[in-house]
């Protein structure tokens, strides 16, 4: 890979990871609600599993869902029913120190299996294998996969970081609850590009 492509894929990476989608939108509520170190395992599962995402699509993943139409269907209504059930848990969040028992942050696992239901993941990973791996080769989709692990870690980060920034001002019941409420709509407005999801 050319400095030149890879500075490109650094860029791609960045604008991509930071920008809003519904990683960042659950890390922003699970930094309000849980704290930045308690989010801490979620922001490693989508670093780890989109890295691994990346560099299996690479490996023709893609070509799976091409070959086998059917199989996009079933991604889409994967997604559809897991991030509606996603926003619900959201808006019914409990204020921070109640039902704690029971109030729980994504895990590692969780937050990595969740990028296979991700249609942002989907089309970071689909862009930056067709944009920046110019000869289909093992270390050309391993260097994309370790430049979105390197970067998006950081920039996750911000969003359970401003989570946590603002978590005092919302102690209040009614102020969290409309914060939730808030985040949980627009992890439902999210779901637009599942319906347009092409691989």
């Amino acid at each position: 890979m050319t400095q030149d492509l890879l500075i490109a894929l650094l860029g791609f990476a960045f604008v991509t990871s930071v920008t809003p989608g519904p990683n960042n939108m659950m890390l922003l509520a699970s930094g309000v609600n849980f704290g930045f170190r308690r989010t801490l395992p979620h922001m490693l599962g989508i670093s780890v599993g989109h890295s691994l995402m990346v560099f299996l699509v690479g490996m023709g993943l893609a070509g799976a869902f091409k070959a086998w139409p059917p199989a996009l269907v079933v991604l889409k209504l994967a997604s559809v029913g897991y991030m509606l059930w996603l926003a619900w848990k959201i808006a019914h969040s409990a204020a921070p120190g109640e039902g704690r028992a029971a109030a729980r942050p994504m895990t590692f696992l969780q937050a990595a299996a969740f990028q296979w239901v991700n249609p942002k993941a989907w089309a970071m990973a689909l862009g930056a294998v067709a944009a920046y791996v110019p000869e289909p080769s093992i270390g050309g989709y391993a260097i994309v996969a370790l430049v979105f692990s390197a970067v998006n870690l950081p920039s996750v980060s911000v969003w359970a970081g401003a989570g946590q920034a603002v978590r005092r001002w919302l102690e209040g019941p009614g102020r969290l609850q409309a914060f939730n409420w808030t985040m949980a709509v627009l992890l439902v407005l999210s779901l637009w590009p599942v319906v347009t999801l092409e691989l």
